[in-house]
């Protein structure tokens, strides 16, 4: 089964995340596939409104560590190695942007663990809502990174600056009464099942407005945010391809795979 899978539900779509046995973790195939996946559904008429969902026991756990740990491209200079993962980040980060940029109002449906990546790509959504089980983290400094996919240029406008620099600084997990607490989510249902429910009865409400206005009010509202957002992305990217390939990286990979408390030397 491909990893990222498509479903009509009468007007709504469906993106399904379907790399369970991983627990969702975003491989290349994965990036490559949400475009293509909200494209088509973008580009069909009948859909009014796009669900995002996992399948199995979380939404995402993030960046596959397995992907990240190759994220040193071969090059002939040091400068071409930075462009060519400036290239990557890039990449990466139009995969998310491209639930951004649907036509349609997009929710994302998060259970169990939602960390790193995940929160980047909710973050894309216009709606967020979450079962009583889902767990967030924004977990990229635990990794010696600094997030670069778009949860540091779209969080702010959703929680506020001050919860952003905690969520970012201390890389803590919350619980999703605390997401919605702060505005991260928009509702939380008691499980999994129905908060796919939920989400379905929300996208069919939506999608019994008038798609113009709908969809009118979703291209206003990105109008306002979009310039900001997309010079923090390439800020971010030029950042990373400069720094992100450093010893606490390293570090952070290799306390993982020992299962031990990272010890971080600073460069």
């Amino acid at each position: 089964m491909p990893p990222i899978e498509t479903e009509h539900r009468g007007r709504v779509g469906w993106i399904w995340l379907s790399r369970p046995e991983k627990r969702n973790a975003f491989s290349e195939e994965m990036w490559d596939g949400l475009p293509r996946a909200a494209a088509q559904l973008g580009d069909d008429p009948s859909v009014r409104v796009v669900v995002v969902a996992g399948r199995g026991p979380a939404f995402t756990v993030g960046i596959d560590l397995d992907y990240l740990a190759g994220f040193d491209p071969p090059g002939a200079s040091e400068a071409d190695r930075n462009r060519r993962l400036f290239q990557t980040i890039r990449r990466l980060q139009a995969s998310f942007t491209a639930l951004e940029d649907l036509p349609q109002p997009v929710i994302a449906a998060v259970h169990g663990w939602c960390l790193g990546a995940g929160v980047d790509l909710i973050t894309a959504c216009d709606l967020r809502l979450a079962s009583a089980d889902a767990v967030f983290s924004v977990r990229e400094t635990r990794m010696g990174i600094v997030p670069d996919v778009g949860t540091l240029q779209r969080l702010p406008g959703i929680v506020g600056w001050g919860h952003v620099a905690e969520l970012v600084y201390t890389a803590d997990d919350f619980d999703a009464a605390t997401a919605h607490r702060m505005g991260l989510v928009n509702r939380v249902s008691p499980d999994v099942e129905t908060l796919w429910r939920d989400a379905q009865d929300l996208a069919e409400g939506i999608a019994s407005m008038s798609p113009m206005a709908v969809q009118g009010a979703k291209a206003v509202l990105r109008a306002s945010r979009r310039r900001e957002i997309q010079a923090g992305l390439d800020y971010v990217a030029l950042w990373n391809a400069a720094f992100l390939r450093s010893n606490d990286l390293t570090e952070a990979l290799s306390a993982f795979l020992e299962r031990r408390p990272p010890s971080f030397p600073g460069d």
